[in-house]
């Protein structure tokens, strides 16, 4: 997946300005992709260059001036062909690469202590993470409310169900480590 195809998809539900379109990423799709805020700005005019999409420069009074943002057919296009080619996309979902988890294989060389100390705020951003899935949760709400299309929003929660999943599987895979070096101790 690219920044790219994810701000289209979002635009594909309507127009939005670039302030929105981040807030809606950051709410809706930050558990699975991350995206700083001048990405997102530098992918829209990129988008913008290719004619994906359009802006329109919206002058407000006793307020800083937007752009609203519009998928254009070009765009709608790209999209559609993006999601008929997700076979890379599904191979790339097999595979892991994690720094972390090459700390824990290499732990060995430190400590007990310490080894239960990265792996004990490993569990606490796990917990933390896991009640963060509430504000995706209530997000798929909001916009799909705002769409009115109960079917697409099916498909955002089974997205959030699969980011609910992976830190569930992360919390009781710390735990059970946890346990393991305790009871070398």
């Amino acid at each position: 997946m690219s920044l790219k195809h994810g701000l289209l998809g979002l635009l594909n539900y309507g127009s939005m300005t670039g302030y929105e379109l981040d807030k809606a990423f950051k709410n809706s799709l930050s558990f699975f992709w991350q995206a700083k805020t001048s990405q997102i700005y530098r992918e829209l005019d990129d988008m913008e260059r290719r004619g994906w999409l359009t802006s329109e420069r919206i002058i407000q009074n006793e307020k800083p001036n937007k752009r609203l943002y519009t998928i254009t057919d070009s765009g709608k296009e790209e999209l559609g062909n993006w999601l008929l080619s997700s076979e890379s996309d599904i191979a790339d979902a097999m595979h892991l690469k994690s720094a972390f988890l090459m700390r824990v294989f290499f732990a060995g060389e430190m400590g007990t202590e310490q080894s239960l100390e990265m792996l004990r705020a490993y569990r606490e951003k796990c917990l933390e993470s896991i009640k963060g899935m509430s504000a995706a949760y209530d997000a798929i709400s909001e916009y799909g409310a705002v769409l009115g299309d109960n079917r697409k929003s099916k498909y955002w929660e089974i997205t959030a169900l699969h980011g609910e999943t992976f830190y569930d599987a992360g919390l009781k895979w710390v735990n059970k480590a946890i346990a393991i070096l305790e009871d070398m101790k």
